[in-house]
């Protein structure tokens, strides 16, 4: 199966985010990875459900909606209704993340869990085989432009054995710090999925960097 690649919106332009749209949908991006921000769970704010409504409006491709909240169960239904294809949660924000996991996935979605730095990939073992996607933290959440970290090639690899031992079609994604230096090295260790926000698009040709990501 080969890389997807999956913009990080939160790194575009937001005075020209309709503009961004349009680009990722002509590029050879396979998703949008959309974040969504509290300032509770994570120490920022990022756009909310009227911003996600209007990319929406003009996306082509799958909405990856990462929710960097408290409670997100609250807001499951909500997403649905905006469009995501793929909705992650993280594991640090969730009491009951196997409720939360198949209440995504009843509303018609694919159910991801997002895992911080510091949080082991051992604690997804007896709900690995519920997963559609697990997203690895390579930068500590919140804000763009951070250096990848990296323990994480070892927590990628820690992953893909877990999800071989069960059987699982779960997909690695890879969210945080990537470039052109580290990419080809992530995809040897197993991730699926790369998120790249400012690798894209503080480039002078966005296109072509996703291009290259994607090769």
């Amino acid at each position: 199966m080969s890389v997807k690649i999956a913009p990080s919106i939160l790194a575009a332009d937001f005075a020209n985010l309709e503009r961004d749209t349009k680009m990722i949908n002509s590029s050879e991006a396979d998703w949008f990875h959309i974040d969504i921000m509290d300032g509770v769970f994570v120490p920022n704010i990022s756009f909310g459900i009227p911003v996600l409504a209007a990319i929406q409006k003009h996306a082509k491709k799958p909405l990856d909606v990462h929710l960097m909240i408290i409670d997100p169960d609250r807001y499951i239904e909500t997403f649905a209704d905006l469009g995501a294809a793929i909705l992650t949660v993280h594991y640090e924000a969730c009491d009951h993340l196997h409720r939360t996991l198949q209440k995504i996935k009843s509303c018609g979605m694919k159910a991801g869990v997002a895992l911080n730095p510091h949080t082991p990939i051992a604690s997804l073992d007896s709900i690995i085989q519920d997963i559609d996607l697990v997203c690895i933290m390579s930068v500590n959440p919140g804000f763009g432009g951070q250096s990848f970290i990296e323990n994480t090639f070892e927590k990628v690899k820690q992953l893909k054995k877990l999800i071989n031992q069960y059987s699982s079609e779960c997909l690695i994604e890879i969210d945080g710090g990537v470039t052109n230096t580290n990419y080809s090295e992530l995809i040897a260790c197993g991730a699926n999925v790369l998120v790249a926000g400012s690798y894209v698009f503080k480039a002078e040709n966005p296109a072509e960097n996703i291009k290259l990501l994607k090769s």
